[in-house]
């Protein structure tokens, strides 16, 4: 017998409240009396952000959810645009946790602003954004992005990655220096001194006394490499800075394709 058929929907509601999406979903393939509290909006608006509003007031394409929970799963699997396109949102649909992507657009990039001849900026069919930053050649590489804990979800570790493409003829990419800092806590001298070494190329990169991260490919056909973390503890820790950098070899470097600055739960 289903004894959860017998207690009250209200109760349910409460019970499924203090769980998390994943254990609700669950719930209510198992047990018929978790069936109809399972798709209450009084559980759902629960594994939203609390400032989730503010967000959907800043969407640019503005949209309509029947449910709180298709509004849940539909920021789960279909990244928003918000902020005039300059900033992607979506959740973690394990935990409704918040993940931002910052438009090429919105970085801090060398060389990057009104000289085509260094970066072009193009639009791309697999992007979420309108344009991508193209590098056509350097030899000084430096790509910043910041972003504000005040509007990441509070007591909760992240993972910042560049999200790229690589062109047919890249070049000199195989080694570079990422690391994320708060911006008001750690200077960017001694946040370079213990940046982490990362190669933007698929193939193995030897280099002595390092461990040298490396892309991986993506669900959406992007490649990502992790440039640090963070903890975000009550988000009064001000902005948090993630760079990428290969600014000591001067050498020619190009073909990169950049999309975005990913700040995302880990």
């Amino acid at each position: 017998m289903d004894y959860f058929l017998l207690l009250p929907e209200g109760c349910v509601c409460d019970i499924l409240s203090f769980t998390s999406p994943k254990d609700v979903v669950i719930s209510s393939a198992i047990s018929r009396g978790f069936n109809s509290a399972a798709e209450s909006d009084f559980i759902w608006v629960k594994f939203l952000p609390d400032d989730y509003e503010d967000i959907i007031s800043r969407y640019v394409s503005p949209r309509i959810y029947p449910s709180k929970k298709e509004l849940y799963f539909s920021l789960c699997d279909f990244p928003v645009l918000m902020d005039g396109g300059k900033l992607s949102f979506s959740l973690d649909k394990k935990t409704g946790k918040k993940c931002f992507m910052i438009s090429a657009r919105e970085l801090a990039i060398s060389w990057g602003v009104d000289t085509p001849w260094y970066w072009e900026w193009i639009s791309h069919p697999d992007s979420r954004f309108s344009e991508v930053a193209h590098l056509k050649g350097v030899s000084w590489l430096d790509i910043r992005g910041t972003i504000g804990t005040q509007i990441l979800s509070k007591r909760t570790k992240y993972v910042v990655y560049l999200v790229f493409k690589l062109a047919k003829d890249h070049d000199g990419l195989e080694i570079a220096n990422a690391f994320v800092r708060f911006v008001n806590r750690v200077s960017d001298k001694e946040a370079e001194e213990r940046a982490s070494v990362v190669s933007l190329v698929g193939k193995r990169v030897r280099r002595r006394k390092h461990n040298v991260k490396r892309p991986r490919k993506r669900v959406d056909g992007w490649m990502e490499i992790e440039l640090g973390n963070f903890i975000n503890d009550t988000g009064d820790d001000g902005d948090v800075e993630a760079r990428l950098m290969e600014i000591t070899r001067l050498h020619g470097k190009g073909g990169l394709i950049v999309q975005g600055i990913e700040f995302r739960p880990e």
